[in-house]
């Protein structure tokens, strides 16, 4: 005589979690316990961590030859999170719980030797595609305030196998798990008010806030690039649930997890000018994401530019056009969310005094020229804006009469005024318009048209740079309330293309 339990779990696929279903099957024969369906070695490992846990938890352990497919059998399965729907199955193909209806369940969760539950990863999209399924999702109590961001989910949590068979079996009935009040704190220690002069720079990083663009900084050591590209995510408005939604996704398969103290605020990556090309876009034999999917919906930093390997700089060309990155492995294609804006800074030089007033620099022009190369034009042509940072008067700096600027609460109210425009025109903000949409939301009138078209000459731009102005035009015509774009709109967003102007 043989029995058949059906229970259903979600494997992780980059951001997506596909429905598994747990077979488990138990008929007479030699005890053995076998695992078919594409497991990987942590899933193999979980009939020994599977057996151990029912004994502790006072359920017997079947002699009998137990086969368990986990369906789709070409769908590859890795982790601890199928413990638990596998000790559900067993328990219940050997008659020791009884469920009415157990297809309205899912379950999560790897398990302790002694029945506990663990903390796993990934949980944010398992928990969004149950929500979808309309199914409750049934997984460890580490992981209840992450799955339970969803606001249309229906998250049980508990503490060990024994409370989540008491649950099915109606003794002891576990109550939906209610979120708890976010801990995010909205205050920063960094103001952009800290950064001493630099007018222009500050205006340039409020216009690239506003549209979402890419900024490269260039300029010599010490005039505050680092300064307020760190400041950026303070004067970015905060994320509505769709991309905190998004973002917490990729936190959460990542192998950091997700913090909650961290909800819907703007995320800041710096990673070092060492890291490798599979460090930036994600990858492994299992792929993960990378710093640019890290930095969905908010800030990727890389200081020093250059220094970058030029293998490493020219992987971010796809992902700043398509706001996505695809991972292809010979088993599996996986594709990570990379919608991020970048801001870069860069010296003038090797050495970083090239042009400066106290003639320190010694770099030859093949030395500057070789620096310089090793940004690609396709690369720099990319990004919307380019400035130019002058070194700072030392004693306008530090003068007691210097009137100190805008705070970053008082531009991250000019930046959400701008964006709530750009939603309410095009539901995106000016750097992702298409070609259709920039025709639309970028008329230009006859004197606007000409002088950008003069630069365009002048410069030797691209037709990508020149479409990128029109989109910073349009975001400084937004951040003044203007409906259409007027020539100085188109003025100074040609001046923010100062590296096109230097290589010209």
């Amino acid at each position: 005589m043989s029995s058949l339990a059906v229970v259903y779990s979600r494997a992780g696929v980059g951001v997506d979690a596909p429905l598994v279903t747990v077979e488990v099957h138990v008929a007479r024969g030699l005890p053995s316990l076998s695992i078919v369906g594409l497991p990987e070695t942590t899933v193999r490992e979980s009939k020994d961590r599977v057996r151990a846990a029912l004994i502790n938890s006072h359920f017997s352990f079947p002699a009998k030859k137990i086969i368990i497919n986990l369906a789709p059998a070409d769908l590859p399965k890795e982790g601890g999170r199928f413990d638990l729907p596998i000790a559900i199955g067993i328990i219940i193909a050997t008659g020791q719980l009884k469920v009415d209806d157990i297809s309205q369940f899912e379950f999560l969760g790897e398990l302790a030797l002694s029945g506990d539950l663990r903390c796993i990863k990934g949980v944010l999209p398992a928990s969004i595609k149950s929500a979808a399924a309309k199914r409750q999702l049934f997984l460890p109590s580490h992981n209840a305030q992450e799955a339970s961001l969803v606001a249309t989910a229906e998250v049980y949590a508990a503490t060990n196998l024994l409370q989540v068979c008491d649950h099915l079996s109606g003794q002891n009935k576990l109550s939906p798990y209610v979120m708890q009040d976010s801990l995010a704190d909205e205050s920063s220690s960094i103001d952009m008010a800290d950064v001493k002069g630099q007018y222009q720079a500050k205006r340039a990083l409020e216009v690239a806030a506003a549209g979402g663009h890419s900024v490269l900084m260039a300029g010599p050591p010490g005039t505050g690039k680092t300064m307020l590209a760190s400041r950026l995510i303070t004067i970015l408005p905060p994320m509505n649930d769709a991309e905190a939604l998004e973002a917490a996704a990729v936190q959460s398969i990542s192998k950091n997890h997700f913090d909650f103290t961290q909800w819907k605020k703007r995320i800041f990556r710096a990673p070092h000018h060492t890291a490798s090309a599979v460090a930036l876009v994600g990858g492994g034999s299992i792929p993960n994401p990378g710093e640019i999917s890290l930095a969905h919906h908010g800030v990727l930093f890389l200081d020093e530019l250059p220094e970058f390997s030029r293998n490493v700089l020219e992987v971010l060309r796809e992902p700043l056009e398509s706001g996505r990155i695809s991972i292809s492995r010979a088993a599996s294609k996986v594709e990570f969310p990379a919608k991020f804006q970048l801001i870069a800074t860069m010296n003038p030089c090797p050495c970083g005094y090239l042009g400066d007033e106290s003639g320190r620099c010694n770099c030859t022009e093949e030395q500057v020229k070789r620096y310089q190369n090793k940004i690609s034009g396709p690369l720099l042509d990319r990004f919307d804006m380019h400035l130019n940072m002058p070194r700072i008067n030392i004693r306008e700096q530090f003068s007691d009469t210097r009137q100190e600027g805008d705070s970053s609460q008082q531009i991250r109210e000019r930046v959400k005024a701008a964006r709530q425009v750009q939603y309410a025109r095009s539901d995106k903000t000016n750097a992702a318009l298409d070609s259709r949409e920039l025709r639309q939301c970028c008329r230009l009138n006859a004197a606007s048209r000409e002088l950008l078209l003069m630069s365009i000459e002048k410069l030797h731009l691209s037709s990508r740079a020149h479409d990128r102005i029109l989109k910073v035009s349009r975001t400084i015509a937004d951040l003044q309330g203007a409906e259409g774009i007027e020539l100085q709109h188109v003025g100074e967003a040609i001046n923010y293309r100062k590296l096109d102007r230097a290589n010209s």
